[in-house]
């Protein structure tokens, strides 16, 4: 399948959906587009959202507090939507250690010891997936992203949307649209691995360093994971759980979102060819 990357001086991750099999149609070129932080895109990079694809509306599915800490570059023209999946007190919920939870929340703990929490605590698996599409600011997240994509005229320009690398909060959103669009699974799970072009090396000296300290294999995948590699069982496991709750991705998002068949039908004329 083409990588439809763009080169993006400064931001990690950057590709537009241009291109990709959509039933018997082709998604648009140059319209949608999936990316990592905006926070240190070079000036370079902000032209060519700017002039060559006329980016419109920026999402920004980050944490409050990471997007705060962080905030992207301005795109000239373009307007910026924070729609945060999920939020620190999320994340905690879900942690049994009180007493870590309270260190993270004071930035006391170190980056390790938050990665031995989120594994120990089920985070830094395919449930996060589940719990980001399932998750009351998740769903209310993904809901508005497909209200932007029906009010945005593609005839005037592109939609950006990220998260911090690219690849998960944004990644299930482009998993959504793509079923939507009527984008084949294998499509879909091939742009999902493509976060992890660039970064081979880096995980596979995780994978060594890991391995020779004798780390279980569950480990070893979630430390990567942690460090920015995808792997295709956490995109199948949300696929496959919506598809056993709902029938499809499509049921999800007419149960959970409120999209109608209409709306769909309107996504796909708009952003398909």
């Amino acid at each position: 399948m083409k990588a439809n990357t763009i080169n993006l001086p400064g931001v990690l991750n950057a590709r537009e959906l241009g291109g990709y099999p959509a039933g018997n149609r082709t998604v648009r070129s140059g319209v949608l587009i999936r990316s990592g932080v905006l926070n240190k895109a070079e000036p370079g990079a902000i032209d060519i959202l700017s002039t060559e694809y006329r980016v419109q509306t920026v999402v920004d599915f980050r944490m409050s507090g990471v997007r705060d800490g962080a905030p992207d570059k301005e795109i000239p023209g373009a307007g910026y939507i924070r729609l945060p999946v999920v939020e620190m007190e999320d994340y905690l919920s879900m942690v049994k250690d009180l007493k870590l939870a309270k260190q993270f929340m004071s930035g006391n703990a170190d980056q390790r010891a938050m990665i031995d929490m989120a594994y120990e605590s089920g985070l830094l698996s395919p449930d996060m997936y589940v719990m980001f599409l399932l998750g009351d600011r998740g769903k209310k997240a993904y809901a508005e992203f497909f209200r932007i994509l029906l009010r945005t005229d593609p005839g005037r320009g592109a939609v950006l949307w990220h998260c911090v690398d690219g690849k998960d909060r944004a990644g299930l959103a482009t998993m959504l649209l793509l079923s939507i669009l009527g984008t084949d699974k294998q499509t879909i799970i091939e742009d999902y691995l493509m976060s992890n072009s660039g970064k081979e090396e880096k995980l596979g000296k995780i994978r060594k360093d890991c391995e020779s300290l004798g780390m279980p294999p569950e480990k070893i995948e979630a430390l990567q994971f942690a460090s920015g590699g995808v792997f295709e069982r956490y995109m199948t496991h949300a696929i496959d759980t919506l598809e056993n709750k709902y029938g499809c991705v499509c049921g999800y998002l007419t149960d959970e979102l409120g999209l109608t068949e209409p709306d769909m039908e309107q996504l796909r004329e708009r952003y398909t060819v």
